[in-house]
């Protein structure tokens, strides 16, 4: 009896002719934060007036964000079914955090002392206006450590996903599948069914990325005919500082990291080149979070460490955020013409530590955190924050590229450490033989 085949992997693949240059995401992603520039920078209104398709984009990518979080956990965590591995994993991932968040808070106030961008602007704080930050300050405010961690339990089992809040379906993906892991066979069975269900939402992800050029086009010209490029002009060499602090931490610091554990730094950057450009164009890491969870399994990190090390990682292992918290913190210092003493820079990084943490990798956020950092210490005038405003729109494309590398440098690691890391298929993907031809449109 012939039988038909009725699932894609079922088919023999046909000979794919070559991709042309065009037909590349990363090609069109590129071209569109491109086109975004210009429309932005000759028609400013028409580049405010194309928000929506950026922000339609992003709410598409968030859509999918939750479940792909939780299939990915439950999956690898039952699929261990040793639980301690589990916290092992988890531990491994939260050293690696701490020390490497600490390290860029370091990396951010050694550079800001050494540069000292603020120095000579001499701004009186009381000439600023302060209407602008008092939305920031005031989120600042609400978010406490206490209340960080009690958000973190949701008020139902579903209202984590509909809530859209990472840390919440990371608590009930751990608990679900702890539990599944521990129901037999019947465990056994939920689990096929979850696995299949992660397939169908991988490829929903991978149409979702068909739209990514229109969403970089529209997010990019939308921050061009808002703000401007001659936005950059006045405050010029802070944004050139923290870009060129972010890069030689990736580079230097991360690139040791990568070489000390055998992979090269620059060929995952060029592995994950579509995503970072994604991170570009929309100012957001969420946007390409799906895609980056895909790609570091093909990339021969168990489902297991990356359904574990890449959500938290997103809370937990911000190293642009707190290169920028340290950075920003004492170029508003300087401008304003306020000594700070090694004590109170220490507690500068104290408090900077601990806020830090929590903030997602959305537009905004870092500058909330920022907030939430001078309020507590009074020193630094919060209404110097006023003075990066401009700019920090395009600060968080800095903040976000360097926050998405860092977590994918930590999952290599923390695989790696697990010792379950295919060597194999790691080199394959950075060779760009384990990424799949894209067909041209």
């Amino acid at each position: 009896m012939l039988q038909v085949p009725t699932h894609p992997d079922d088919f023999e693949p046909r000979a794919v002719r070559p991709t042309r240059w065009y037909g590349h995401l990363y090609v069109q992603v590129l071209i569109a934060i491109a086109a975004g520039v210009l429309i932005g920078h000759f028609a400013p209104a028409t580049g405010e007036a194309l928000k929506p398709l950026g922000d339609a984009f992003v709410k598409l990518v968030k859509m999918v964000i939750a479940p792909v979080i939780f299939l990915t956990i439950v999956s690898g965590i039952a699929g261990m079914r040793d639980l301690a591995s589990v916290g092992r994993v988890a531990a491994k991932a939260f050293a690696y955090f701490l020390f490497f968040s600490t390290l860029a808070l370091i990396v951010g106030l050694i550079v800001a002392n050494v540069v000292r961008p603020g120095a000579g602007l001499n701004i009186d704080p009381a000439s600023l206006d302060t209407a602008k930050v008092a939305e920031y300050a005031a989120k600042a405010h609400e978010t406490t450590i206490t209340g960080f961690l009690t958000a973190m339990i949701p008020d139902t089992f579903l209202s984590a996903f509909t809530q859209a809040n990472v840390l919440q379906v990371l608590v009930v993906a751990i608990l679900f599948g702890v539990a599944l892991s521990t129901t037999g066979m019947r465990g056994a069975r939920v689990l096929d069914v979850v696995d299949d269900i992660a397939v169908v939402f991988f490829r929903l992800v991978a149409i979702v990325m068909k739209v990514a050029p229109i969403g970089a086009f529209g997010a990019m010209a939308f921050t061009v005919g808002k703000y401007g490029l001659g936005s950059l002009v006045n405050l010029a060499q802070l944004v050139a500082t923290f870009y060129l602090t972010s890069a030689l931490f990736v580079v230097v610091v991360l690139g040791v990291v990568a070489r000390l554990c055998g992979f090269s730094i620059l060929r995952l950057i060029a592995y994950l080149k579509t995503e970072l450009l994604m991170v570009l164009g929309t100012s957001s890491s969420e946007s390409a979070l799906p895609a980056l969870i895909e790609k570091m399994e093909r990339a021969g990190c168990p489902k297991s460490v990356v359904g574990l090390v890449v959500p938290t990682g997103y809370s937990f292992n911000l190293d642009g955020t707190n290169i920028y918290m340290t950075l920003a913190s004492l170029f508003i210092a300087q401008a304003c013409n306020v000594h700070l003493t090694f004590g109170q820079q220490a507690m500068l990084l104290g408090v900077a530590m601990l806020s830090s943490k929590g903030a997602a990798g959305v537009t905004g956020a870092g500058f909330i955190t920022l907030a939430a950092t001078l309020s507590i210490v009074p020193t630094v005038p919060v209404a110097g924050m006023a003075l990066i405003l401009g700019v920090d729109r395009f600060m968080s494309e800095c903040r976000s590229l360097t926050n998405f590398i860092g977590n994918a440098v930590a999952t290599v690691v923390v695989s790696r450490w697990e010792g379950t890391l295919d060597r194999g298929a790691l080199d394959a993907a950075l060779a760009n033989r384990g990424e799949p031809a894209t067909q041209a449109a």
